[in-house]
């Protein structure tokens, strides 16, 4: 059984940074489609960004992140960050990170393009 666990998330001053880990267990990073979603209070859980696993290889971002955020992966560790930079208020949220066997280009944005989910943990961007 795959599992996911974030860590890292905590409270942010604007502008800071902050690095978001995702460790998988049961399972190989490497061989999984990595993703990143995020939902702020009221809102619906959206798309921050993935790493398409080997084969493909390939990052996708919101454009709402892009330049700032970015997702790298350490297979010795089967962990995958996500590092956030220059961080708004607007990225205040529960972060969750996804994990999928399968590499379709046009699923890796959509909740539904991923079958394991971790418990998600929260980002404040505050002063």
């Amino acid at each position: 059984q795959v599992q996911l666990v974030e860590s890292g998330g905590g409270l942010v001053q604007p502008g800071g940074s902050l690095r978001l880990s995702c460790t998988v267990s049961g399972g190989t990073v490497s061989r999984y489609t990595m993703g990143w979603f995020r939902q702020a209070p009221g809102k619906e859980r959206e798309f921050v960004g993935a790493l398409r696993r080997l084969g493909a290889n390939t990052y996708h971002y919101a454009e709402s992140v892009k330049g700032r955020f970015t997702i790298s992966r350490d297979n010795a560790k089967n962990t995958v960050y996500l590092q956030m930079d220059r961080v708004n208020a607007e990225d205040t949220a529960l972060y969750y990170c996804a994990a999928d066997a399968q590499s379709i280009l046009s699923s890796v944005r959509l909740e539904m393009g991923y079958r394991y989910w971790g418990q998600g943990t929260q980002v404040t961007v505050a002063s």
